[in-house]
């Protein structure tokens, strides 16, 4: 159609020349032309400009004409289209703060200004992009606060739904992940520290579950939108700050109790093999009291915190 549209340029401006130099042989037939070439120059030839379209890699044009949804143009090319259909505006923050991989910002209803999102843009981005939302505070499964944020990658997958069945795609997208991340969130505890809860899934322990079941979560809740989740991972996982301070001195006296049972457990079974030594070889007879008083002494060296001060017996054993 450009090349087209080029020759019929030339072809009128020879049609033109033509009646201008005929003008006085063949004034009708030479105003006819010169009319047509005219006509030519004011309307036709800018509608056909108008028609072409040049699509960029990983970019869409989501057609209109005169208000109804025709199609979109997806592959990158140069393309001819009705000069009459007009693409469809795309929301600003789809091109500004997410292919930064920067944070939504909306400005509130109450600072006076339009909350409405500026329509800059005509081309709708198909590439994977990354979504990061603020951290919240969330209770998990036992009630404990917590600080979480996560980054949500995601694309459009059907244009026509991103752009007609929801006012801002982008917004949309980061308020349905902020309702499944709290949803998910109520389902695991922050972290499995019983004996009986030691298959339980938790936010820390099965990061990877997790992961899986938000990314689940959030496709459910944007399919109208024509978005596709790709992935969504937790980013930051703490508590909050007015219960750090317990739940830290909890995992020390969770990790001193066991690395005690796991002294004491050896402490015994070397006590046990020592009188064992002692006996195959006949090294020394004891009875029942010395024995308790050899383990008690053992038991004090091994299980100290301390290194044990040895007294010296240089007397009598007895």
């Amino acid at each position: 159609m450009l090349l087209l549209n080029l020759a019929l340029i030339v072809v009128s401006i020879a049609i033109f020349i033509w009646g201008v130099i005929h003008i006085d042989q063949q004034q009708t037939l030479a105003g006819i032309l010169m009319g047509v070439a005219i006509f030519y120059w004011c309307l036709p030839v800018w509608l056909l400009f108008a028609g072409l379209r040049v699509v960029h890699p990983n970019e869409a044009l989501v057609m209109t004409l005169f208000g109804k949804y025709v199609g979109t143009l997806k592959g990158a090319g140069f393309y001819f289209v009705n000069p009459f259909m007009t693409a469809a505006p795309v929301p600003k923050a789809s091109h500004s703060e997410l292919a930064a991989g920067g944070e939504l910002e909306t400005e509130s209803a109450t600072s006076g200004k339009k909350n409405n999102p500026a329509l800059v843009k005509k081309r709708l981005s198909l590439k994977t992009m990354a979504l990061s939302n603020n951290k919240q505070k969330v209770n998990d499964k036992l009630g404990n606060p917590i600080i979480i944020s996560i980054v949500v990658i995601w694309r459009v997958a059907d244009t026509a739904k991103a752009i007609f069945d929801v006012d801002n795609f982008v917004d949309y997208l980061s308020i349905q992940s902020d309702s499944a991340l709290r949803n998910i969130v109520r389902l695991y505890p922050y972290d499995a520290t019983d004996d009986e809860d030691a298959n339980e899934k938790s936010l820390r322990g099965s990061s990877m579950e997790v992961s899986q079941k938000l990314a689940e979560e959030i496709q459910s809740k944007v399919d109208v939108a024509g978005i596709e989740i790709i992935e969504a991972k937790i980013t930051h996982l703490a508590y909050a700050p007015e219960i750090a301070a317990a739940m830290l001195q909890r995992q020390q006296a969770s990790a001193i109790v066991d690395a005690r049972q796991l002294i004491v457990e050896g402490a015994v079974g070397m006590v046990e093999m020592a009188i064992e030594k002692l006996n195959e070889q006949s090294v020394v007879e004891l009875d029942e009291e010395r024995k308790a008083a050899m383990v008690s002494n053992l038991m004090v060296v091994l299980c100290g915190n301390r290194d044990a001060q040895p007294v010296v017996n240089s007397g009598s054993l007895y």
